[in-house]
């Protein structure tokens, strides 16, 4: 039987009042339910969530019991005001081994710290797991969590060379995800550098777009992910932008998307099997300004799952019935 480990991305948008003070039509608290709702529909063995803040991330912790959650505010790690980048995972999937952040700036472990014209102070969380019940055993990967500045590429650019520089100091043979929000298309001087396509500052990533390497892909009509909870309902204007920018896309064969929340990966254990640009809603109603990304990895065959034996409550529950259908 075939093993895999699934990943979704997904952008929280943090809750913020209309401008006239009142509750925003896509308020947190209208939506809280639906996101918690997509996420279980999919149960992901790791979640990575961007610009989610405190109480957005208490509220799915307490709707997610069978999760954890990993990840510090942007601001530093006393602070409990700002947006976070946050690893859910799976407890019963996998066991987090360590995990740290380190923010995207001149200044990496200052926290807080804005370079390269940024905006907003940002972030990139990692965290290293291994696959729980795996045979054999010590099957580990690594997670990295971004949410790059939305106003300078200069920032992007930078962002994604010292996250590449992370990640290429890892041990070749310790597969990584790389996924978040990037604020930015594929073909963009960051998405071409982090797939291996141009060179920052002498360097070259190394990485794979899960999207259009997967064998499977779903909504594929759906060419950006950012919508801004207006789902496929942009406007005349925008649609016509869209399918201008469709048809370039079509003469482009190295892009096939608008993407700026992606799937990245590295290492030859991890093969895509399923990629989903994640668009459920309900009448029209969204769970964020973001589609989110749902992917599948399968690993080797030589990793295979061992049959877990039962809890001692488990179990002893399990005789308790056997004797009684035995004894009737």
């Amino acid at each position: 039987m075939s093993v895999c480990v699934t990943v979704m991305t997904f952008n929280l948008h943090e809750d913020r009042a209309a401008e006239d003070g009142s509750s925003s039509p896509n308020s947190w608290e209208k939506r809280r339910d639906l996101c918690l709702s997509v996420i279980t529909s999919y149960s992901p063995f790791i979640l990575c969530t961007q610009q989610g803040v405190k109480s957005q991330l208490e509220y799915l912790q307490q709707g997610l019991p069978g999760y954890d959650q990993f990840g510090v505010s942007r601001k530093g790690f006393e602070d409990s005001t700002d947006e976070y980048c946050t690893i859910f995972y799976d407890k019963e999937k996998v066991e987090l081994l360590e995990g740290g952040t380190f923010w995207l700036s001149e200044s990496p472990s200052v926290p807080g710290s804005i370079s390269w014209g940024a905006s907003v102070p940002c972030i990139a969380t990692w965290a290293t797991f291994q696959l729980k019940g795996a045979e054999p055993p010590g099957f580990s990967f690594q997670i990295v969590n971004t949410n790059m500045d939305e106003s300078s590429p200069r920032a992007r650019r930078r962002s994604a060379l010292l996250t590449w520089q992370h990640i290429a100091s890892l041990p070749p043979s310790l597969p990584v995800v790389y996924c978040g929000g990037f604020n930015t298309k594929k073909e963009s001087t960051t998405g071409r550098f982090l797939l291996g396509r141009s060179r920052e500052h002498g360097s070259m990533g190394d990485m794979k777009d899960a999207w259009p390497n997967a064998r499977v892909r779903k909504n594929v009509s759906l060419i950006r992910t950012y919508h801004g909870f207006k789902g496929n309902k942009q406007g005349a204007l925008e649609f016509v932008k869209l399918i201008f920018r469709a048809l370039c896309l079509c003469w482009d064969r190295q892009t096939q998307d608008l993407h700026i929340d992606w799937i990245l990966y590295r290492g030859r254990s991890l093969i895509p099997s399923l990629c989903e640009v994640v668009s459920d809603n309900i009448d029209g109603f969204y769970p964020s300004s973001h589609y989110p990304i749902f992917a599948e990895f399968m690993l080797p065959r030589s990793v295979r799952l061992v049959e877990q034996p039962p809890a001692p409550a488990a179990a002893a529950a399990a005789g308790a019935e056997q004797e009684n259908q035995a004894a009737s």
